[in-house]
C-alpha cells in the first residue's frame, strides 16, 4: 500500500448515537484511514445503506447481531470487505473514556494487518 492510500473504514452499531459514532471520532485522524459510521435501525441518525457498504473496505460491527442484518438487508454488498465483530455491549455514552479504551485495543491490531497487507 502507497502511503498516500487510504482505507475505508466504516463503523456500524444500532442507533448511530454511541458507539459507532466515538469509534469514527476516535479514527478519523488516522490517516491511513477514510472513515464513517452508520446504523442498522431506521431510526439511527445516519441509516445504513448500500452505499456505505459499497465504499468500505472494512467493516467494524458492534455486536453479531449487526452482522446478522446487514448480511440479511445487503448480502451482495459484503462480498468484497472484511467484516469484524467487536462484541462492546450498548451500554456506554459517546466517548465515554472506557468505550474509547475498548474500540482502540479491538480495532487497532486489525487495522493494523489491514493496512500492512
Amino acid at each position: 500500500m502507497t502511503t498516500t492510500q487510504r482505507i475505508n473504514v466504516l463503523f456500524v452499531c444500532s442507533m448511530n448515537r454511541w458507539r459507532s459514532p466515538t469509534a469514527e471520532k476516535v479514527y478519523a485522524k488516522d490517516e491511513r484511514l477514510n472513515v464513517r459510521s452508520r446504523g442498522t435501525s431506521q431510526k439511527a441518525v445516519r441509516t445504513i445503506r448500500s452505499d456505505d457498504l459499497k465504499w468500505a473496505e472494512v467493516i467494524f460491527v458492534m455486536e453479531a447481531k449487526h452482522r446478522q442484518q446487514l448480511k440479511s438487508r445487503f448480502p451482495g454488498e459484503l462480498k468484497y470487505c472484511e467484516l469484524h465483530v467487536l462484541d462492546i455491549p450498548d451500554e456506554y455514552q459517546f466517548m465515554d473514556p472506557e468505550l474509547t479504551q475498548i474500540i482502540i485495543e479491538s480495532v487497532d491490531p486489525l487495522l493494523d494487518a489491514a493496512c500492512n497487507s
